[in-house]
């Protein structure tokens, strides 16, 4: 057995590197782990023409580059949306998929909480840029959960989230993510979730997800973690352990 061969995909807040960075030096040298940047912040507006498939094929480069014909794929929020378009898009590319709390999952089958979460999300789009991230985060995580404050001063690429967050947001208003290929995709699934997150964001998108599709479905519970502080960044020991054995399984089956 070669080497294991990742890319992760950061959400719509932090860069790549300190996103991964702790990850991948927890993960160790026998894993070529690479942090890949979105595609949407490489200028400093989102392309007009942006999608989740501005992503996927930003990937399909990156791992085309290295000459990696299969490889790992793990996104976070954002990223783990972008992941699962990937998923539905280049199935035979896949080894296995390791999801982070998902931003969005699919236009299908919401339940009620999640259909009506989703609308206060549409609401941020009204507020003005001092205020979004912070309303952003608050609807991420459960109501007692004490955010942590915003870095002062804020680093330089702060200024793009806002636009690039509305840039997600919207374009899962209209993505067709297709079901049919995501539920033919054979290959093992792992779920990161924060036991502080919102339940009706995140925990609904892991019971769809594991109920409809994904036969080997692992999901792992981080109890005292939330969207805000996940584990790839605050516990990259454990969760490095838990993907070299889901990433060691999939290679041996």
């Amino acid at each position: 057995m070669g080497p294991i061969r990742a890319i992760l995909l950061p959400g719509s807040v932090l860069p790549a590197e300190p996103a991964y960075g702790a990850l991948i030096k927890a993960l160790g040298p026998d894993v070529q782990a690479v942090a890949k940047d979105l595609e949407l912040y490489a200028g400093d507006a989102p392309p007009p023409d942006w999608s989740l498939d501005t992503e996927v094929d930003g990937v399909l480069r990156e791992a085309d580059a290295r000459g990696w014909e299969t490889f790992h794929l793990v996104g976070y929020s954002g990223g783990g949306a972008a992941a699962l378009a990937f998923t539905a898009k280049h199935p035979d590319r896949l080894l296995s998929l390791a999801l982070l709390e998902p931003a969005w999952a699919g236009a299908w089958d919401w339940s009620p909480a999640h259909t009506e979460l989703w609308k206060q999300y549409e609401q941020l789009e009204t507020l003005p840029p001092e205020q979004f991230m912070r309303a952003f985060m608050r609807l991420g995580v459960k109501p007692d959960v004490v955010l942590p404050p915003p870095p002062d001063p804020p680093p330089p690429w702060m200024a793009k989230r806002p636009a690039g967050i509305r840039a997600f947001l919207r374009t899962f208003k209209t993505y067709e993510l297709d079901r049919e290929r995501l539920a033919a995709f054979r290959q093992p699934v792992f779920f990161a979730l924060g036991g502080l997150s919102n339940p009706d964001d995140y925990g609904e998108i892991a019971n769809r997800l594991s109920r409809v599709f994904f036969p080997d479905f692992h999901l792992e519970l981080f109890p005292k973690r939330h969207h805000f502080d996940p584990p790839h960044r605050i516990e990259p020991e454990r969760l490095a352990e838990l993907l070299r054995r889901h990433w060691e399984q999939a290679e041996a089956g």
